[in-house]
């Protein structure tokens, strides 16, 4: 390398001959001709013959460089023949390096020059030498010692082409990609990217499907009593509460293989219980009735929802306006909504709003009623009929009153009573508004009205007054004002209040009452199916289907093809089992409506028909008191013969005694006093006469001439 770094020194150092001249040269030189690289005795000879090279090469330097102070600019000619001189004799090529220099001429004349000076290195000073080892080639003493084996060759060689291809491949691949995109189609190129998406998608599931079986596999550590008293001097943050809930729902999912060995399901799910107290703010007892109201992931799922707003809607009033109407004059105020649903042919679902709802000219002309979704329900399930005598027990404010009213049409009479008259100010004032006129306001108390009208009523609606577990949403100081021993006398109250309904209601109506609606806005079992669990035992009344499927049977299961979730938003059935209770089974009929699956507020409602005034224990009572009069009068009738029996033993020993003093009486006298000592006297009632003569009237005396 040395030696050709400084002949390519000594030839850029001097003007190169033309081009024209060197081709020409090189043709005339007959490839036969060429020489084949010197051999080279050994190590030692090399390097004398290359210092007698360098000590050459410096003294020509040394040369040129005097000739060209002296000389300064001479002619072109002068210094060709210089360079003629000094430089070496071009040496005989071997075939492969000329074609190799005449590949390299075409493109470059420096090319050109490099190869020319490579080959004169490679070539011997001796031309004999050269011309007896053209065939031969390179030699060494150490060939034979230094040549690895054909096997090992074979690898190499191999080894070599594969690293080529890889080059080849790194060098001229990125720019046959780019080249293949710009020329590729616009399917081609999105397919592509769908293709790295789908390796995105493939590696985020296996490393999630990796994470969800470290954590099934693992088992989760339940706090001790010990560890839960430290916590009890410290805050526990939310996010920690959350985790702790979720990693315990976990556990009861698998709990056969996640729980900690010694501990039961009954500490997980009190701890559960505790846990979801502190972080939604109830009392202990509410959770606990709700984990066994139901199951601890929908538990979780109802108190998560019962914190959430529902959404605001409105009922049109049919009697002032109709719905399309009115949606479109609160769009031009700035109103935000939809139709409230499929079932419903007057309500309005309200998103947002620039102006306040409950003070636009629309509702103070009474064109509207602010009213819940499943407050409707109730009022939907009784279906009243224009030209109906109907009963709301409990009215106040007047949202199910005027409803009731605006399905009958100002048809028909309605009475909205209410115990407090103070409420009852709020009923009068939304039913001038709207435009009743069919209802009249009262204030009794709904245990009398019963007894007081008792048979005057075609249809009945009672929305008792419960414990609002169903709407903590609305108002969220249920969760620590109500306690389980206020949910049980608000069914105590129920119950009275229904029963009093029930003898209120006429079976015998010839426009098809005999029905009534009963409907609470809590979720309580002890509330609802208990109630009318209690009225089945009572009276002599059924269940029927409430009518909120909302739809006909075939189109429900036409959607239900589509949509499964369809089948929630008609309501659930009611319980007909809770804890060790057992209830009668018709209580399937009914309808509950939960936050967390309707997105309504929490309702119950069902439907009962009045079948008679008979009741259950009546004929009983009738059986039990006939039975007993029956014993009476038997008891007395033995009392009687008895005392008969001794007295006629008693009066017979003394008519002996005195027969005996009195032997020579007559015989008449003693009969006599026998006969006054025997069985009493029977009267018999003697048949009357058969008269045709009607005696309704009296006769009239014929009244004859004087």
């Amino acid at each position: 390398m040395g030696r050709s770094l400084r002949s390519g020194r000594q030839i850029k150092s001097l003007s190169p001959p033309k081009r024209g001249a060197r081709k020409a040269g090189a043709a005339d030189t007959p490839k036969s001709t060429k020489p084949a690289p010197k051999k080279v005795a050994g190590k030692a000879s090399q390097r004398k013959k290359v210092s007698k090279e360098v000590e050459e090469e410096k003294d020509s330097t040394a040369s040129e460089s005097g000739s060209d102070n002296e000389s300064g600019s001479d002619s072109e000619d002068s210094s060709s023949d210089e360079v003629e001189k000094i430089a070496p004799i071009p040496l005989k090529k071997s075939k492969i390096a000329a074609k190799e220099s005449s590949d390299d001429d075409d493109d470059d004349d420096d090319d050109d020059d490099d190869d020319s000076d490579s080959e004169e290195e490679s070539s011997g000073d001796d031309d004999d030498d050269d011309d007896d080892d053209d065939d031969q080639g390179f030699t060494d003493e150490n060939a034979k010692w230094l040549k690895p084996k054909q096997s090992k060759m074979k690898l190499l060689d191999s080894d070599a082409e594969d690293e080529d291809e890889d080059e080849d491949e790194d060098e001229f691949g990125s720019a046959s990609e780019e080249g293949s995109d710009d020329e590729m189609l616009e399917v081609e190129r999105q397919s592509r990217i769908i293709d790295e998406e789908m390796k995105l998608e493939q590696e985020e599931a296996e490393s999630e499907l990796r994470r969800t079986i470290a954590q099934q596999t693992s088992i989760y550590h339940l706090p001790t009593v010990e560890e839960l008293e430290e916590d009890e001097n410290r805050v526990v943050p939310p996010s920690e509460l959350r985790e702790r809930i979720d990693d315990i729902l976990e556990v009861l999912a698998d709990f056969k293989t996640r729980r900690e060995p010694g501990r039961s399901r009954s500490e997980y799910i009190e701890r559960l219980g505790q846990d979801m107290a502190e972080l939604f703010g109830y009392l202990q007892e509410l959770v606990d009735y709700f984990l066994s109201m139901f199951g601890p992931n929908e538990c979780l799922e109802f108190l998560e929802a019962s914190d959430k707003t529902r959404p605001l809607v409105v009922r049109v009033n049919t009697l002032k306006a109709r719905r399309k109407d009115l949606a479109a004059a609160l769009m031009k105020r700035g109103v935000r909504l939809d139709p409230l649903a499929s079932w419903s042919k007057v309500g309005l679902k309200i998103y947002e709003s620039t102006v306040p709802i409950g003070a636009t000219p629309e509702y103070l002309a009474g064109h509207y009623m602010l009213q819940s979704a499943a407050s409707m329900c109730p009022v939907m399930a009784l279906a009243p009929q224009p030209g109906d005598r109907v009963m709301d027990m409990s009215a106040a404010p007047g949202g199910k009153t005027s409803y009731i009213s605006q399905l009958m049409r100002n048809k028909g009479v309605v009475i909205a009573n209410d115990l407090k008259p103070e409420r009852q100010k709020a009923t009068v004032a939304n039913l001038h508004r709207l435009g009743v006129r069919n209802v009249a306001t009262c204030c009794y108390d709904g245990r009398k009205i019963g007894a007081q009208m008792r048979n005057s009523f075609d249809r009945i609606l009672l929305d008792a007054p419960c414990s609002g577990l169903g709407v903590i949403s609305r108002d969220p100081s249920v969760k620590v004002q109500r306690t389980i021993p206020d949910v049980k006398r608000c069914a105590h109250l129920q119950k009275e209040l229904l029963v009093a309904a029930i003898d209120a209601l006429n079976h015998k109506s010839k426009k098809g009452g005999g029905y009534m609606v009963y409907s609470t806005c809590s979720v309580a079992v002890a509330e609802n199916e208990e109630v009318v669990n209690y009225l089945l035992s009572k009276r002599d009344v059924k269940l029927v289907d409430t009518g909120l499927d909302f739809g006909n049977q075939c189109d429900l299961i036409l959607c239900c093809c589509y949509d499964t979730s369809i089948l929630l938003r008609t309501g659930k059935p009611g319980f007909t089992r809770f804890e060790h209770k057992r209830f009668h089974p018709s209580l399937a009929l009914t309808r509950r409506f939960y936050p967390h699956v309707h997105n309504m507020d929490g309702f119950y409602v069902a439907k009962i028909q009045k079948l008679s005034d008979k009741r259950p224990g009546d004929a009983e009572k009738k059986e039990e008191a006939v039975d007993e009069v029956v014993a009476e009068t038997s008891q007395a009738e033995t009392k009687t013969s008895s005392d008969d029996k001794k007295a006629s033993e008693k009066k017979s020993k003394k008519g002996k005694k005195h027969w005996k003093e009195v032997s020579g009486a007559d015989e008449t006298e003693v009969v006599r006093k026998k006969s006054k000592m025997s069985v009493p006297n029977v009267q018999v009632q003697k048949p009357r006469k058969k008269t045709n003569a009607k005696v309704s009237k009296p006769r009239r005396i014929k009244i004859t001439g004087m």
